[in-house]
């Protein structure tokens, strides 16, 4: 038997398990005595924890203090959008000798499907843009497109996963949870991490995309709705008068606290759920005027597309979103596409009628919001980020139709604001839009840049879970997209 190991473990497993493990109980102890010694003591003589949401000091100065991640659920096609690939035009309809991988398996050949839109360049930066994008094609000065992101899998659970936590396995912190953790919140009325969902319902794994996985779930993502009860059981019961509620809030605070001083080892989960009963106390009031949306002028209705039958849903939670970043919420995930295939990007059949509808419905109020932010001074510190799980391959998935199968291989996703270089591209496909070949950047590298952009080294955010430094970017490390920053 090796030196190296012991009882079928490694040397440092055995050490981790027999010692180390002695150390990481020690430490848990440790951190959580701190934040009970933290414990604050209100005018009204309840004894309430720290905010675990708390601002933090980032690692460095950054531009960034939010970001709005635009997530275009399902898959949209780069090459339909912002890759431009003019020779697709002439080979469509034809066989051709290319290797792809998606939900029909690895192929060695396909029939093209070229370009069902035509570009055109606009800007200062001439950049290519489909028509699909008429308004945000407008705004390709303050876009830094990425045209060579790849990820590890083709299929939509993992590849999800992948994009939101930068694991393929679910358990795992979700991006807004990282930057919550390391940057905390700046509003104690309002979580720190907020999700808006399709109408049509959520995207799949569902809750798994804004889990905190390992951390507590004061971390984790916070679903509101753009229409109605913004968030669920919020509101007050109904024949309960504000001050029975009160009473009723500091009693069962009071029980909690006593029960978590009380307890010989650490508890997250409780701290978390007493810190959470407190915030909802306080989004109660708070949260229905943040999704007010009758004091938008005119004008900004208009810009967003807000009174339009198309537009109005996802320009909805544009505008929420720009109010939410006033507000000083850190990080919000829009998802457009639903949980059904017709729902969402996912073109498997009638490439058209899906991205035609899919880029009709949030062209114009995702425009609005880069013009929005700009004009009233919040663009140079709110990074906005646009994409998918992956992208789309040239060739069509069945004998017949226009539908296009996963790829992974390549694809483009694209940045604004938060001191992002706009009308810059970085990064390029082959000539079939199949495969990253220049400067290819993984899902990594893009959730490196979104962290450093806010001020967190990538590097250095991490929690301690199963025996490791555990960090968004992976034990190995990732580089951020430096030709964008």
């Amino acid at each position: 038997m090796s030196h190296r190991q012991f009882c079928g473990r490694t040397r440092r497993e055995f050490l981790w398990q027999a010692g180390g493990g002695f150390t990481s109980v020690a430490l848990a102890g440790l951190l959580e005595s701190q934040f009970l010694a933290q414990q604050t003591h209100a005018a009204d003589g309840v004894t309430r924890l720290a905010n675990p949401l708390a601002p933090r000091d980032p690692h460095f100065d950054a531009p960034a203090k939010s970001v709005i991640f635009l997530f275009m659920y399902g898959g949209p096609s780069h090459i339909d959008t912002f890759d431009y690939k003019p020779n697709l035009y002439d080979l469509d309809g034809k066989t051709v000798p290319v290797k792809t991988f998606g939900r029909g398996g690895k192929k060695s050949e396909g029939r093209v499907v070229g370009p069902k839109w035509k570009f055109q360049q606009y800007g200062e930066c001439g950049k290519w843009v489909s028509d699909l994008f008429p308004n945000l094609a407008t705004c390709v000065d303050e876009i830094g497109f990425i045209h060579s992101m790849y990820a590890d899998s083709p299929i939509h659970g993992s590849a999800m996963l992948m994009m939101n936590s930068g694991r393929l396995l679910s358990g795992h912190p979700c991006l807004g949870s990282w930057v919550n953790y390391g940057l905390g919140s700046v509003n104690e009325n309002l979580p720190g991490f907020v999700v808006m969902l399709d109408r049509t319902g959520g995207p799949i794994s569902g809750a798994k995309n804004w889990s905190s996985g390992y951390m507590p779930a004061s971390f984790q993502g916070t679903q509101l709705r753009p229409t109605g009860e913004p968030i669920l059981d919020l509101a007050t019961p109904a024949g309960m008068p504000a001050t029975a509620q009160q009473r009723l809030l500091e009693g069962l605070a009071s029980y909690n606290h006593e029960h978590l001083a009380d307890l010989r080892e650490s508890n997250s989960n409780l701290a978390a759920r007493i810190a959470s009963f407190e915030l909802a106390y306080k989004m109660q009031q708070h949260a229905p005027e943040a999704v007010d949306l009758a004091d938008e002028p005119q004008h900004v209705r208009d810009l967003y597309g807000l009174d339009q039958p198309r537009t109005s849903d996802f320009a909805r939670k544009c505008i929420l979103a720009r109010r939410l970043v006033e507000r000083g919420v850190r990080f919000i995930q829009i998802y457009s596409g639903g949980s059904h295939n017709d729902s969402n990007w996912d073109a498997h059949g009638d490439l058209e009628q899906n991205h035609n509808y899919h880029a009709g419905n949030t062209d114009q109020p995702i425009a609005g919001l880069l013009k929005d932010l700009k004009q009233r001074g919040l663009l140079n510190d709110t990074l906005v980020v646009w994409g998918g799980e992956f992208g789309r391959q040239p060739t069509a998935e069945y004998e017949k139709g226009t539908g296009r199968d996963h790829n992974s291989f390549g694809f483009t996703m694209w940045m604004a604001g938060g001191g992002i270089k706009g009308g810059r591209q970085v990064g390029k496909t082959d000539e079939l839009g199949n495969h990253a070949i220049e400067n290819r950047f993984h899902v990594k590298n893009l959730h490196a840049t979104i962290l450093t952009q806010m001020g967190l080294d990538p590097d250095r955010l991490s929690y301690f879970y199963n025996g490791l430094d555990q960090k968004l970017v992976g034990v190995e490390g990732a580089e951020p997209i430096r030709q964008l920053m």
